[in-house]
């Protein structure tokens, strides 16, 4: 059996395992040498080896290093996973995270929990992101512990909301900070692309390919990309109080106060008067409709890590274009759960 290599060479055991007869059962059992893997082609410390090097390197490259194949290697990595989450035991979460990624094209979803308060995922599944498939997450999770669930952070679609009204109704509900920017970031590129379709000629030449500039962050933006925006801002009015809008809105996440909040958005939504901003109108419709899930923050005990979830989410798709897509859900499934962990 493969044991960890010796600088440049690998190093193989040869030992004797004896065989028994049992007189209980009558069947022939083997020796247990608990410094083997169950199959017995590799000692544990080399298959914890070969875990810990999947953590930073494809499977491919790994099995290249160290001479096994493809299939030895993955296996060895699914089982040094497994290890990893028997190790912290089920999970019993107080604050919950809820997204959905994409696992493939053809709008195939999975949804993904995480617990906010230790900073990890926690469960990977569903077939969807219907109530269905939500509801199976509470169930894997069970009643009891669904009742301490105190607060759920999403974003705003529908079926999360409704399964955890049904499951944990005692929980808060708070929407996450990126997906409600991102609405209003596609409410400015709507009012970009009206503003090229107004505009003609020389005057269009500001507005062209400039969709990422208008929606990174200020900070982000060096060089040319600085100065395309403020050249950009200053040829275009009503795109540049969209801009100015746009970036006031995040202070909303900073009152400690509903009320105060609550005032910051009527103000906000009263700028708009004789703007001709539609696609803002109609955001802040949206936010009016699902104000109680934006305002829960303002508490204190709400003050959670917004962007885990979505730093989450990246990581994940890294994860799938470092292995050119994962086909094997149960693979990306112990990834993704896995992903946070530390080694063993």
């Amino acid at each position: 059996m493969r044991d960890l290599s010796c600088a440049d060479h690998r190093i193989y055991l040869d030992l004797e395992v004896r065989r028994v007869d049992c007189r209980r059962c009558g069947t022939v059992k083997r020796e247990r040498l608990d410094f083997l893997v169950d199959n017995a082609l590799h000692t544990k410390r080399f298959a914890l080896y070969v875990g810990r090097r999947c953590r930073s390197s494809p499977i491919r490259d790994v099995a290249a290093e160290l001479h096994l194949d493809w299939q030895t290697v993955k296996r060895l990595e699914m089982d040094y996973m497994r290890e990893q989450i028997r190790r912290v035991g089920t999970p019993g979460p107080k604050i919950v995270g809820i997204d959905e990624i994409s696992i493939r094209r053809g709008h195939t979803y999975r949804i993904v929990v995480s617990d906010l308060e230790r900073r990890r995922p926690i469960w990977f599944g569903g077939e969807d992101r219907s109530e269905a498939s939500m509801d199976q997450f509470y169930r894997f999770l069970g009643k009891k512990k669904a009742k301490r669930v105190r607060l759920a952070v999403m974003d705003m679609w529908r079926a999360f909301r409704n399964s955890t009204h049904r499951n944990a109704p005692q929980a808060a509900i708070l929407f996450d900070k990126f997906h409600v920017m991102k609405h209003l970031g596609e409410a400015l590129d709507k009012i970009r692309k009206a503003e090229y379709a107004r505009l003609e000629g020389k005057q269009r030449r500001f507005i062209k390919g400039q969709k990422y500039t208008l929606l990174s962050h200020p900070q982000n933006l060096t060089g040319s990309a600085r100065k395309n925006l403020l050249l950009l801002l200053a040829a275009n009015k009503r795109l540049n109080t969209a801009y100015l809008l746009k970036e006031s809105f995040g202070q909303l996440w900073d009152y400690n106060r509903e009320a105060w909040a609550r005032k910051f958005f009527d103000n906000w939504r009263a700028s708009l008067k004789w703007q001709r901003l539609k696609p803002y109108e109609k955001f802040a419709e949206m936010i009016e409709r699902h104000w109680d899930g934006i305002a829960a923050y303002c508490q204190a005990e709400n003050k959670v890590a917004l962007g885990f979830v979505e730093g989450l989410n990246n990581k994940i798709r890294v994860m799938q274009r470092r292995a050119y897509g994962l086909r094997d859900e149960e693979y990306l499934r112990l990834k993704v759960l896995t992903s946070m962990l530390p080694q063993i």
